[in-house]
């Protein structure tokens, strides 16, 4: 049973941070990409970071400078360092991890809620 956890969400005040993380289930080897997504009410959910095998990370525009995406090297856990946090950073934060191993599989996270006070 793959299990995706998130932790670290909570309410902060503009201008704050938060740092997120996400446990995943396996090994290190067998994830070839881990993604943090947020999606707040009434909108779709979106890209916010991503981080591939080799380390190739993409952040999202509304994003770019203010968050950083790092993984553990030996364990399947990924973070999310968001500073400068806005009011519109406040969402749902989801963790997606996609597994190959020969053959793809893709798990999201239940979520963690992020809430940035003005």
């Amino acid at each position: 049973q793959v299990q995706v956890a998130e932790s670290g969400g909570g309410l902060v005040q503009a201008g704050g941070s938060l740092r997120l993380s996400c446990a995943a289930s396996g090994s290190i080897s067998s994830i070839s990409v881990m993604s943090w997504h947020r999606q707040a009410p009434g909108k779709q959910r979106e890209l916010v970071a991503s981080i591939t095998r080799g380390g190739t990370t993409n952040y999202a525009d509304s994003v770019k400078g203010r968050c950083s995406i790092s993984r553990d090297n030996d364990k399947p856990v990924l973070y999310l360092q968001m500073n400068s946090l806005k009011p519109e950073d406040t969402a749902v934060y989801y963790c997606f991890v996609r597994y190959n191993t020969g053959y793809i599989r893709t798990y999201w996270g239940q979520g963690t809620q992020v809430t940035v006070s003005s």
